[in-house]
C-alpha cells in the first residue's frame, strides 16, 4: 500500500509519538530479556540448579535461557495475528505488561534451597513467557513506527526502533554492574534480584509513553476498507514466503554473535 507522507503538525506529532513509544517500549522489553541472560551466566546455576556439578548447572541455566528463544516465534505468530486484526497499540500494551510481569516475578522467585524442584520449573515457565512477549513486541513495535511514518522515512523509523535492543542491553549491563559491586554473598542472596524488580518501574514508564500513542492511520484505513484478512499468517506465507525465509536467515548470524559475546562469555 502506498501512503502519502504526512505533512500536518498532528501527523508529524503522531509519527514522533509512535516512534518514541515503540523505541521506549522495545528498550524496556529487551532490558528484561537481557537481564535474564546475564543472570543465567552469573547466578542461576547456583541459585536454581545447586544440586548438580557447577559446569552442568551453567549448562542447565543456559538451557533455561534457550527456552525464551523457542517461545519467541510462537509469540510473533500469535501477536502478529491479533496485531493485524485488532491493531498494533493494543497488542504492544499486552506484550509490555506480560514481559514486565514475568520479569518481576523472576525477581521474587524463591531458589532451589527454598522450594526445591519447583524453583527451576517456575523459572522455565517465566522464561517462556518472556520469550512469548518479546516475540510479539519486536515486530509490532517496528510496524507501529513504520506505518506512522511518511513513505520516504519508513525505513528510518523502523531502524530507530531497532535501537531499543542495544539500549536495553546497555541498561541491563549497567544494572548488573551496580549490583555486582555488592559482596559475593549478598549478590547471590538478593542483589541479583534488583535488576529484575526494576522492571516493574520501567514497565510503568513504558505504559505511560505508549498510552499516548495513537493507532497507525495506515492500519485504521486498512480496517475501514474491510480488507483485513481473516488469517494474516496464512496470507504472509502465501504471498511472500521467500522474504520471510530470507529474513529469518539474515537474522541468525547477527543474533547468534550478539548472545555469544554478551551472555555466554560472561560464564
Amino acid at each position: 500500500m502506498t501512503v502519502s507522507a504526512p505533512s500536518t503538525p498532528s501527523a508529524r506529532s503522531q509519527q514522533t509519538r509512535a516512534t518514541a513509544g515503540a523505541f521506549v517500549g522495545t528498550a524496556i522489553e529487551w532490558y528484561d530479556f537481557y537481564v535474564f541472560g546475564t543472570a543465567a551466566a552469573l547466578v542461576f546455576g547456583r541459585v536454581f540448579y545447586p544440586e548438580i556439578a557447577p559446569g552442568a548447572g551453567i549448562l542447565a541455566s543456559f538451557a533455561t535461557f534457550w527456552v525464551g528463544f523457542l517461545a519467541r516465534p510462537l509469540g510473533g505468530l500469535v501477536f502478529g495475528h491479533f496485531g493485524d486484526r485488532i491493531g498494533r497499540k493494543r497488542v504492544l500494551v499486552i506484550t509490555l505488561l506480560m514481559m514486565g510481569t514475568a520479569t518481576t516475578l523472576i525477581g521474587v522467585l524463591p531458589g532451589y534451597a527454598t522450594i526445591g524442584a519447583a524453583a527451576p520449573i517456575l523459572l522455565v515457565l517465566l522464561r517462556a513467557l518472556q520469550g512469548f512477549a518479546v516475540g510479539g513486541e519486536w515486530g509490532g513495535a517496528v510496524l507501529l513506527a513504520t506505518e506512522s511514518a511518511p513513505q520516504k522515512k519508513k525505513g528510518l523509523a523502523g531502524a530507530w526502533v531497532q535501537q531499543g535492543s542495544p539500549a536495553g542491553s546497555i541498561l541491563a549491563t549497567v544494572a548488573f554492574l551496580l549490583v555486582g559491586l555488592l559482596p559475593d554473598e549478598q549478590f547471590l542472596a538478593w542483589g541479583w534480584r534488583i535488576p529484575f524488580l526494576i522492571s516493574a518501574v520501567l514497565v510503568v514508564v513504558g505504559l505511560i509513553v505508549r498510552m499516548v500513542v495513537n493507532e497507525s492511520q495506515e492500519f485504521l484505513d486498512t480496517k475501514a476498507s474491510r480488507v483485513v484478512v481473516k488469517m494474516p499468517l496464512v496470507e504472509v506465507f502465501r504471498t511472500a514466503p521467500g522474504v520471510v525465509l530470507l529474513g529469518i536467515a539474515a537474522s541468525i548470524t547477527g543474533i547468534a554473535m550478539a548472545y555469544f559475546t554478551n551472555t555466554f562469555l560472561l560464564a
